[in-house]
């Protein structure tokens, strides 16, 4: 048994229609969310203003991360769906969406691991909702660099790699993943991305010590990276990996001060932060100077 939910991590949740309304709409569609397949402890604040992360390439992920409750594949995977770009700019335009987030599952076997999809994806977004900005969240594509210039070349706003978890505790958070990969892939976005933000993202609580996260922010700064989200891990099903510790809203503080201390641009950092929780946030303040705290 983990430690006990302290009283900060308890939320509550009321807005059940507008999760009905939406999750109807995603049913209709045919499309996926992060924010119901990850368990996001966010999805009802987030339903409630009518955003929602959308996942492509389908609903089952090649890789079997401990901390993820995305289904694993159990068997081949279909081919991606050449009507799934469309669909979410239609929805995202449903939403009244004018910072759309797009991540996706691992798609190791495919050839290029899904990156023309999320290209498809932010072209179809562009066409149908060309004043709205466009985040990605994705995954390191094996290391394939070709398949990264693939994504930028479409152009997004926002290019988001999360790197998840310290160095040391790759192999039993990530263990089909590899930290100095993830480190490269967001270098060369921060490098072939002109005008755009790079962002990142990882969990606390998985058993990190603050040096290692300290080291951590010091190699994402090194990276190019100029948004950091920090959040606190929650064991999503009891087949996920146990929370070794609940941080504590000072604890969140302190890592944000430490981030910003190094020339990070922006720096989201709390117990519920997620990688595109008010995603919406970053677009308002592309244009700021560093050191804004949010």
């Amino acid at each position: 048994m983990g430690p006990r939910l302290p009283a900060w991590l308890r939320k509550p949740q009321t807005a059940f229609l507008e999760l009905h309304e939406i999750k109807r709409d995603l049913r209709r569609w045919d499309l996926h969310t992060v924010c119901e397949s990850a368990r996001c402890p966010n999805i009802h604040g987030c339903f409630q203003r009518r955003t929602a992360t959308f996942m492509i390439l389908g609903g089952s992920c090649t890789r079997t991360c401990r901390f993820c409750a995305v289904p694993k594949a159990g068997g081949k995977l279909p081919p991606p769906d050449p009507d799934e770009p469309m669909r979410v700019a239609q929805m995202a335009a449903r939403l009244g969406l004018a910072h759309v987030v797009v991540t996706s599952v691992n798609r190791d076997d495919l050839p290029d691991r899904g990156a023309a999809h999320f290209g498809a994806v932010i072209h179809a977004l562009r066409a149908v909702l060309p004043t709205a900005r466009v985040e990605v969240l994705t995954p390191d594509f094996c290391g394939d660099l070709e398949a990264v210039a693939c994504v930028l070349k479409a152009g997004p706003d926002v290019f988001n790699h999360n790197v998840e978890t310290v160095a040391r505790l790759y192999p039993r958070v990530r263990p089909q993943a590899d930290y100095r990969r993830s480190l490269e892939v967001l270098a060369f976005a921060r490098g072939n991305l002109p005008g755009g933000l790079v962002k990142s993202g990882f969990m606390v609580g998985l058993g990190e010590t603050s040096e290692e996260v300290h080291e951590l922010l010091r190699d994402l700064c090194g990276a190019g990276v100029e948004v950091v989200t920090i959040g606190q891990y929650l064991q999503p099903t009891l087949r996920n990996l146990p929370v070794a510790a609940y941080l504590s809203p000072e604890q969140f503080e302190a890592y944000r001060d430490y981030g910003l201390s190094l020339g990070l641009r922006m720096v989201f950092s709390g117990p519920f932060v997620r990688s595109s929780y008010m995603a919406e946030q970053v677009a308002t303040l592309l244009g700021a100077s560093g050191g804004e705290r949010l």
